[in-house]
């Protein structure tokens, strides 16, 4: 899956910004599923079967552990990691690369902190999922397949403040998302 594409620079991720800023608020749409069945593996698939218990089904993270939770057992908090799409098309630069970014639901969609506050709910298909507080963050392996100014831009104040490297979530509802769903904020009175 690797390739030989060229790291961007902080500067041209900088200058893509105003692009990123305006994702949808609301009504975003799901463009790749990835399921990790074990670690550096990944699926695409055009639909998932989402539960509150397991997680994203055939995924790993119910076996995988967390280094967060006391006991190691995986934590329930970043139970599904999502990305905004438009992220990962600039830094990945090649729609075969989005997998490599390990995140599970792909939507184009703005993720920041003002939009989808903790605990914000996103109803996709027909499963809920809620927001973590948990911050999402790059690791050394999202440096060897994107640069280091891709790590230094999702993680700088700006990159913070957007999510741009991605947010952790929860299922509260379990079911299914397809590639092509519309992603749309729950307010607080349209839960149950």
């Amino acid at each position: 899956m690797e390739s030989t594409v060229k790291h961007l620079t902080i500067q041209e991720l900088e200058a893509a910004l105003d692009h990123l800023r305006h994702a949808p608020k609301d009504g975003g749409v799901l463009q790749l599923i990835v399921r990790r069945p074990e670690i550096d593996h990944r699926e695409v698939v055009e639909e998932a079967e989402l539960d509150p218990v397991l997680g994203l089904i055939g995924d790993n993270w119910s076996v995988r552990g967390s280094s967060k939770t006391p006991d190691g057992s995986p934590h329930p908090e970043m139970q599904i990691n999502i990305m905004n799409a438009r992220v990962t098309a600039l830094i990945a630069q090649e729609i075969e690369r989005w997998p490599l970014a390990g995140d599970q639901l792909y939507l184009d969609m703005d993720l920041s902190k003002e939009n989808l506050p903790a605990g914000s709910r996103i109803a996709v298909g027909s499963a809920v999922i809620e927001v973590s507080a948990l911050p999402h963050t790059g690791c050394r392996k999202f440096v060897s397949r994107f640069g280091v100014d891709a790590m230094k831009f999702v993680n700088s104040e700006v990159g913070k403040e957007l999510c741009l490297r991605g947010i952790n979530a929860k299922v509260v509802q379990g079911g299914v998302v397809k590639v092509g769903h519309t992603a749309r904020k729950i307010t607080t009175n349209q839960r149950g």
